[in-house]
């Protein structure tokens, strides 16, 4: 529990810092929690429970001293696409599905912890990340823009939403008052975004609420508000669901986790890194998990850190997660002692500061750098996009996953390999297709293979090995496999190894290996290859493995 941690080392000095950033963040977290749980089909109030209860357990729980945790919108599509086909329209069942959502991510954040697995999002390349986050930006923000009409529709999905949306404009449902309310808190949001001083999202949603309220907007033109919210704090609750939705909430349990922990992953990464900290990976699996955990059993649903609300605790100060218990607490006298402040927030408004935070995930700048260097990469990245934009965000992190493990696999599936020869002028022995006039030594073909040898590529190998015996300039008494790069081996590759050396020695060929690393050595012993390669079939150096040929052979380097 690296907060206890934190707390025995605590300076009296920082408690001022913390509470007044604390504050500062309260006024962040109340809008923006709300706006959040609107847009995850659940009552607005639940937003506000999955803010307070996450705070305080990763104060405790959690490795960093600054990240903030609550409702996100990156989630938002996830939960929506679970939450709104189950619920039926009933926001008590909706509660439940998402806490159901919420304490499958967290149970599995917590075991991948536990079982040092926090390095598994690193598997996810950037431009997969770029195109999935994407995706999700434009799903989130298109399912924004019905409330922002002022505009009820029951669509689910991006195309879905759009063809609702374009039937009620032609049919006249908009209620222009709502989208003039809208517009206006997005752009006062966008405006103040840059400001440090003036708390953009605050100022935008508190003046439409109170324009609102004093207007009388809500019964006078039909604007759509948050109304009463319950009085008091969240109750413990078992968040139980029927055997039809176990499989949804499952697999949007496990969407959230991977997404929620790319994400804190990378902004712990880059405070801890500012701040000249270091964070276990997988005390923040823990730390994530065990929010998540809490926030399932009291009310809320699935959080994650956030990009937006991590920094206005910064500039406000922050030195500790004190900050982030100062800020539950205010929420937590919020909600004991004046509910009804928050009465006449108007959906519009609510809208806007989701629509603000999905304009902020879009990674556009970054791609186009990804198109000039690697334009696979980048095509990799509009299929992810796409996947998540028309498949609908769960079945569309389902393909970034297999897209990734694809490319994954291709980088080992179909490696680089190379013959080598000697170039005049030039240290070592290099490939013979970058330097054609390189120095191929009689009888000895070198051949470098630019991967790990495992099942995908055993036979590729096999197959370039022989080619390049059957491509020799001279007759082949000796293939030497320049191993440095083979990291690992698996018995599909080592079973190769045995055909291929007695393929090789039928022919009178010596097959051996030089800077091959002493754990895949290791492995080939555990194989049970010792006997088809003993010890004088590997060499510490390429050196050494031409020195031991020509010395075979009664020649010398310069002679060969």
């Amino acid at each position: 529990m690296p907060g206890l941690q934190t707390l025995r080392d605590y300076k009296i000095s920082w408690l001022g810092q913390d509470v007044v950033a604390g504050l500062v963040l309260a006024t962040m977290l109340v809008p923006v929690g709300i706006a959040y749980a609107v847009a995850s089909g659940l009552p607005g109030i639940a937003g506000l429970y999955a803010t307070i209860v996450p705070l305080l357990v990763y104060a405790i729980v959690g490795p960093s001293r600054i990240l903030v945790l609550g409702p996100d919108s990156a989630l938002a599509a996830v939960i929506l696409g679970v939450v709104l086909p189950l619920s039926l329209g009933d926001p008590q069942r909706a509660i439940v599905l998402a806490g159901a959502m919420a304490l499958v991510s967290g149970a599995v954040l917590v075991l991948a912890g536990l079982g040092r697995l926090g390095f598994v999002t690193e598997l996810l390349s950037k431009p997969i990340r770029y195109g999935y986050m994407n995706g999700i930006a434009l799903t989130v923000l298109i399912s924004q823009l019905p409330k922002l009409l002022g505009i009820s529709t029951d669509a689910t999905g991006p195309l879905r939403n759009l063809w609702a949306m374009g039937q009620a404009i032609l049919a006249g449902k908009v209620n222009w008052m709502s989208f003039a309310i809208g517009i206006a808190t997005l752009a006062v949001i966008l405006l103040l975004r840059g400001s440090k001083r003036v708390p953009g999202i605050l100022v935008a949603v508190i003046g439409a609420a109170v324009l609102v309220g004093v207007f009388d907007l809500a019964d006078r033109f039909g604007v759509a508000i948050l109304g009463s919210v319950p009085q008091g704090l969240p109750a413990f609750t078992l968040p139980l669901i029927g055997l039809d939705d176990i499989v949804p909430v499952l697999l949007g349990g496990f969407a959230v986790a991977l997404v929620s922990f790319a994400d804190t992953s990378v902004l712990s990464r880059s405070y801890a890194a500012r701040m000249g900290a270091k964070v276990d990976p997988n005390q923040e699996m823990i730390g994530l998990g065990a929010a998540n955990l809490a926030t399932g059993f009291f009310q809320g649903f699935p959080i994650s850190s956030s990009s937006s609300r991590t920094p206005v605790a910064e500039a406000a100060g922050a030195r500790t997660q004190l900050t982030g218990v100062v800020g539950a607490a205010s929420i937590a006298v919020l909600l004991m002692f004046a509910p009804d402040l928050l009465r006449t927030l108007p959906n519009a408004a609510l809208a806007a500061v989701v629509i603000a935070s999905a304009i902020g995930l879009f990674e556009i700048a970054d791609l186009k750098r990804i198109y000039r260097i690697q334009r696979w990469e980048f095509w990799l990245s509009i299929a992810c996009f796409v996947g998540v934009a028309v498949l609908g965000p769960i079945p569309g992190i389902g393909l970034a996953i297999v897209i990734a493990i694809i490319e994954f696999l291709w980088d080992g599936w179909r490696p680089y390999y190379a013959v080598l020869g000697r170039p005049d002028g030039i240290a070592g022995y290099h490939d013979v297709t970058r330097y054609p006039d390189a120095r191929r030594i009689r009888g000895l073909v070198l051949f470098r293979w630019d991967a790990p040898l495992f099942f995908a590529n055993a036979e590729l190998f096999r197959e370039r090995v022989l080619a390049a015996v059957a491509s020799s300039p001279t007759e082949v008494r000796w293939v030497v496999v320049t191993a440095a790069p083979v990291t690992s081996i698996d018995v599909t590759a080592a079973d190769v190894l045995i055909e291929l050396d007695e393929t090789l020695r039928a022919r009178g060929i010596d097959f051996c290996f030089a800077e091959l690393k002493d754990p895949v050595k290791d492995k080939l012993k555990r194989f049970g290859l010792s006997a088809q390669f003993d010890e004088g079939h590997f060499f510490p150096t390429i050196d050494s493995a031409v020195a031991c040929y020509l010395g075979s052979r009664g020649k010398d380097l310069d002679n060969a």
